[in-house]
């Protein structure tokens, strides 16, 4: 009987302990901005063959309450971290305001925190594969045009009809 009682307290302990580790996992509805990663460095550091952190520094576009805000950034992260593509971004949050951000990496690949540095009124954006900075305002213009908003749900710009452009069927 005592092996039978010690048997179930060791199996329900266990589903305890694995119940905890899954409610442990970050809730996505906590990480309202959202942020563009346009470049990175970073160095892998392993212990026993495997690896342990990364850390490096970075440049990226932060949306926050319907503004974009350019950023440079350093970061330490348990995995590696990815440019966005295209027009990907990562869920964030700030853990301190203007000063620190954490992300959400994808495929469960944890959490990220960045030690950022606001640019005022600049955003970064890509022309012929090159890093630029451009101003806010412009940025935020084109957004409005294109109804680009990645907090909200438009990932996707919305690329309006060339004028002149024709609704005829092609011949």
């Amino acid at each position: 009987m005592r092996r039978v009682l010690l048997c179930g307290f060791t199996v329900f302990a266990f589903c305890a302990l694995l119940s905890t580790a899954a409610l442990a996992s970050p809730n996505p509805a906590d990480y309202p901005l959202r942020l563009h990663i346009f470049s990175h460095n970073g160095v892998s550091h392993y212990y026993w063959r495997s690896l342990d952190e990364v850390d490096g520094e970075g440049r990226a576009n932060l949306y926050e309450n319907g503004e974009p805000k350019g950023m440079d950034f350093r970061y330490h992260c348990d995995n590696r971290l990815m440019n966005s593509g295209g027009f990907e971004t990562y869920q964030a949050k700030w853990k301190k305001p203007g000063v620190e951000l954490q992300i959400l990496l994808p495929a469960g690949g944890g959490k990220c925190d960045l030690r950022v540095d606001v640019k005022p009124n600049v955003v970064y954006v890509k022309h012929n594969g090159y890093l630029n900075e451009e101003p806010a305002v412009k940025f935020k213009q084109w957004m409005v045009k294109h109804d680009y908003d990645p907090e909200h749900g438009k990932d996707l710009p919305a690329f309006p009809e060339p004028a002149g452009a024709g609704t005829s069927a092609p011949k």
